[in-house]
């Protein structure tokens, strides 16, 4: 009958097509599984990291504020992590050394950048031939912390305020020597934006790191400088240098007793650091992800925290993303201090 025949050609065409279905099947199956195969290093991968001592580079020479920063920090945040974290100094050009280091390093989450507004935000402005992008070879792990800096001055120097430290300026031009712990770094800048808002001729004379800086300030070799909070604020107080007022917006809570600068002479002067991890570009999410919260439960520690603010820094730990945008908005400002002081380093 017609209908044996339509069930006889449907039956025909169906095991016709089960040989092709069968090898679609094979094909799927094969694929997913080649798929799972390929993601199954990287995801074991993250899963074992650190499986080995991570290495930090610290691009300022020993003893300096950028360094007693991170010694501060990452022997707890190596805590977290379940490994060694093995900090090596790697100092010169403001930073840039360390950081073409470690921007040429592997992509795996072993070789970290202790990064500053120097190495990301200003040098980038400052030097002419840089060897590294700052925004494109790195990925931005997490903001550290926000670091005020302190105006001091030799402890015999004739100036206790900013206005009677202009006012003696202008009084001898030129003769007026202020340090820096090198060319492009934050305390250079402050300084030239300290020069240029006060209209006064002094001179700037860099160093390789903060703490050469200071030594010569306490033995009268310079006169001022502005330095980061964990270099300057410990001499002030001991009487090693004398402590003019600081260089934020408004008057730091770890230091009330000095004034901010815009408030003792030059409205509108501010000028502050920050520092935060770094790793190469191209560093698996997973393992940004894992450092990001292992600095954070550091930041979050009291102890550590209060050890922080005890030497001007505040923590301010944030997510990879919301670095980022800090980087950027930091280098925009930066570059146009760069721009308005006229320094340049090739």
């Amino acid at each position: 009958s017609r209908q044996a025949r339509n069930i006889a050609a449907r039956d025909r065409a169906s095991n016709h097509r089960r040989p092709m279905q069968l090898a679609l099947t094979r094909l799927l199956v094969h694929c997913a599984g080649a798929l799972v195969l390929a993601l199954a290093p990287v995801v074991v991968g993250a899963q074992a990291y650190p499986d080995r001592p991570v290495h930090l580079v610290v691009p300022f020479p020993p003893a300096g504020g950028a360094d007693i920063l991170a010694r501060t920090v990452m022997p707890r945040v190596a805590q977290a992590l379940g490994k060694p974290i093995v900090i090596e100094n790697r100092p010169g050009a403001g930073g840039n050394v360390g950081a073409e280091y470690v921007a040429k390093a592997a992509p795996d989450g072993y070789t970290l950048l202790y990064g500053t507004n120097g190495t990301h935000a200003i040098n980038p402005a400052l030097y002419r031939n840089l060897r590294f992008d700052a925004a494109r070879d790195f990925a931005p792990v997490s903001r550290m912390t926000t670091i005020a800096t302190l105006l001091i001055v030799n402890p015999r120097f004739p100036a206790t305020s900013v206005e009677e430290l202009i006012r003696y300026a202008k009084a001898n031009p030129g003769k007026v020597n202020f340090a820096s712990a090198g060319n492009g770094t934050t305390s250079h800048l402050a300084g030239e934006l300290f020069k240029t808002m006060a209209g006064i001729d002094i001179v700037h004379v860099p160093y390789r790191g903060g703490a050469l800086a200071v030594t010569d300030l306490m033995a009268g070799q310079v006169q001022m400088m502005i330095d980061v909070m964990p270099n300057a604020l410990p001499l002030a107080r001991d009487g090693r240098a004398r402590g003019i007022a600081v260089s934020t917006a408004t008057r730091y809570p770890g230091a009330p007793e000095y004034p901010t600068i815009a408030e003792s002479g030059l409205p509108g002067f501010e000028a502050s650091a920050w520092d935060g991890i770094f790793v190469p570009a191209g560093t698996p999410a997973p393992v940004v992800g894992r450092l990001n919260a292992a600095i954070r439960e550091t930041l979050d520690d009291p102890q550590i925290a209060e050890a922080l603010r005890a030497r001007g820094a505040q923590p301010m730990p944030n997510s990879p993303e919301a670095f980022a945008r800090h980087v950027a908005d930091s280098a925009e400002k930066w570059a146009r201090a760069v721009r308005a002081s006229g320094a340049k380093i090739d």
